[in-house]
């Protein structure tokens, strides 16, 4: 299991260039906390442990490709898990 992911969210454009959209590492910083833990509630899913290492997005995203990106902290390899949810 990779200990400490980096998730990285970009836009691939239709000349095939990537945007960054946007980056997390820490579930807790960088997101509404009270927002993450409501949604994951809300759609079934487990609950984020408080401290815990896992990387979040929640974010309202308009038509288009895009690609999540996953990098372990320093030089960490591993395995992770992506979930997308469409949260009503």
């Amino acid at each position: 299991v990779l200990a400490d992911p980096m998730l990285r969210l970009v836009r691939v454009m239709p000349d095939g260039s990537q945007v960054s959209v946007r980056e997390n590492d820490s579930w807790e910083s960088g997101n509404d906390v009270a927002s993450v833990r409501d949604a994951a509630l809300r759609m079934g899913a487990f609950p984020f442990a408080t401290g815990s290492r896992d990387a979040v997005i929640l974010i309202n995203l308009p038509p288009g490709t895009y690609s999540a990106q996953v990098t372990g902290a320093g030089t960490t390899t591993g395995v992770a898990l992506v979930e997308v949810w469409e949260v009503p």
